[in-house]
């Protein structure tokens, strides 16, 4: 694990020291899309915005094309870019492969002969999580420190494959955390599942660290889809003949 000599052992964002121009904006545009200032739908106009960077209109294309492979924004033939939508089946179907991928890194790191080197830290940032999860205005930090969490656990990962399929599937992840965990009582079940994944690693008890993992996640992923459902019932009765729409 070598957790003693990683900077993520800290719980912190280090990330790379230095990024390249298309990654800045693809940066931006994500943080856009994730907290919501981009709505799903939205189209997203490449001179727009190449204006804004003071660019060419070559980096904000890869910049795209890079949040394409995240699942952020589809790009269309003619049409260009707009912000991929959120939809239950994209939900299912991605937290159903995380709830595994999590189980199994997790298994791993309570499986570990240096887990106790980490402990220190994962017990700091779940007490971080009860701090923020009392606070009913912020929402939005807490899903941040989950995610940082998650990242940082992945990094400790002897698997590095493994590690790069998690990374992979954060961003596409992250607009439907906030949606799972966007009410006190999810978040207050949240740091409980993180509480006792603490306690399965301490006592190296892999199958209960695999357990508590894929529960986490499948609360998150139920809660989300409930908060589309809901989302839709709503649209459905906005639409529906003799309702205004305005």
């Amino acid at each position: 694990m070598n957790a003693a000599k990683d900077p993520v052992f800290e719980f912190t964002d280090a990330g790379p020291l230095t990024l390249s121009l298309v990654e800045q904006i693809a940066a931006r545009l994500s943080e856009r899309i994730v907290t919501g200032a981009y709505e799903p739908g939205r189209r997203i106009m490449e001179q727009t915005l190449a204006d804004e960077f003071q660019v060419s209109r070559g980096p904000v294309r890869e910049a795209l094309r890079l949040l394409e492979k995240d699942g952020l924004v589809t790009i269309l033939a003619r049409r260009g870019a707009q912000v991929t939508k959120l939809s239950i089946e994209e939900v299912q179907e991605i937290f159903d492969v995380r709830a595994v991928l999590n189980g199994l890194r997790d298994r791993s790191i309570a499986e570990d002969p240096q887990r106790m080197k980490l402990l220190p830290a994962l017990e700091q940032a779940v007490t971080n999580l009860g701090r923020l999860a009392r606070d009913g205005e912020r929402n939005e930090d807490y899903v941040e420190a989950v995610a940082r969490l998650n990242r940082a656990l992945g990094k400790m990962l002897r698997n590095k494959r493994l590690t790069a399929i998690l990374e992979s599937l954060g961003l596409q992840t992250l607009r439907y955390s906030q949606l799972g965990l966007s009410t006190p009582q999810r978040r207050k079940q949240s740091v409980q599942h993180w509480q006792k994944l603490v306690k399965a690693i301490r006592d190296g008890d892999s199958t209960e660290a695999e357990r508590v993992a894929r529960q986490r996640v499948n609360d998150s992923r139920d809660a989300a889809i409930a908060k589309l459902r809901e989302a839709e019932k709503k649209l459905g009765r906005l639409s529906a003949p003799g309702k205004r729409t305005t």
